[in-house]
């Protein structure tokens, strides 16, 4: 396959389109799990909603494009997609209880874990620096679970424990980019996932009212839109290059908090939100400087 010339413009807007897809996702999750649309649906139900639709999308364009799995590592994608299962159902959840922009941020947390898991599984070696970061970005999701109240915000909680998953399943997406094409790996991600996510969601199962059936389909086409972008976006340029342009999910996520549910980022949500960015982007300007230049960019899909 010839590699994709570098554009980092088209690569930025890539991204940017990522981000507003990723923050109408967990937008479309939040109404679900609400009396927006109707009955408030479980998050195991919504999880399967977003992985049914997107394994429609992805397994449509890998039979019109003739697409062939190539000796898949079947035990690591079963891994991948149970933790990305587990990551996205805890981050439905949470948008039910807290503010988007707050979930969002918490959401920027999962490259600090996985960091963190990369030492004992990996063996990287981490420097002052990335653990200055990491630290930094653990202290704004603190501010973020507020507590200082009577109790600790749980929904806050809940967004925490989606970024460890998503951080773990960082560690696995390692081991596979290496070895298989991108479409593959979403492909196969997608089907694992919408069986782990049917199995669960079999015993909350209620029937959708004709605009959550809506809301359950956009979730699984924007997430697989989102994927496509971001792919083709690390296809165009440097992941250093890319990833500020994804922190604009955070904006995203508190405008349309803002347009659809009046809910206004307070102090504590820009300060908590603010910190949590800080400690990510320095991470990501240490990765970015540890990163070997010979590294292949990814491949388009």
């Amino acid at each position: 396959m010839t590699p994709t010339s570098q554009n980092p413009g088209a690569a930025a807007l890539l991204t940017l389109a990522a981000a507003a897809f990723i923050a109408g996702c967990t937008l479309l999750a939040k109404a679900l799990g609400t009396d927006a649309l109707g009955p408030a649906l479980h998050p195991l139900q919504i999880s399967q909603g977003r992985f049914l639709f997107a394994l429609i999308v992805f397994s449509t364009f890998a039979t019109v494009t003739r697409f062939r799995i190539v000796r898949p590592a079947l035990h690591l994608h079963l891994l991948r997609s149970g933790l990305g299962w587990g990551g996205v159902t805890l981050m439905f959840a949470a948008a039910a209880f807290i503010p988007l922009s707050d979930a969002t941020a918490i959401s920027f947390l999962n490259p600090v874990f996985g960091m963190m898991l990369a030492i004992p599984i990996l063996g990287e070696k981490v420097g002052p620096v990335r653990w200055t970061a990491a630290a930094i970005a653990l202290l704004g999701a603190l501010v973020l679970t507020r507590p200082g109240g009577s109790t600790i915000e749980p929904g806050a909680l809940l967004a925490l424990a989606a970024a460890a998953c998503v951080g773990a399943e960082l560690i696995a997406i390692k081991f596979l980019s290496g070895r298989e094409r991108p479409l593959q790996i979403l492909l196969i991600n997608n089907l694992f996932g919408c069986l782990i996510a049917s199995a669960a969601a079999f015993f909350v199962w209620t029937a959708p009212t004709p605009a959550q059936w809506a809301a359950l389909a956009g979730i699984g086409l924007l997430m697989a839109t989102a994927q496509t972008c971001f792919v083709n976006a690390l296809a165009r340029a440097d992941a250093s290059f890319v990833a500020p342009f994804f922190y604009a999910t955070l904006v995203f996520a508190a405008l349309y908090d803002a347009a659809v549910f009046s809910v206004l980022p307070d102090a504590v949500s820009i300060l908590g939100a603010l910190t949590v960015l800080s400690g990510a982007a320095l991470l990501a300007w240490r990765e970015a400087r540890l990163k070997s230049p010979t590294t292949p960019p990814a491949r388009p899909l």
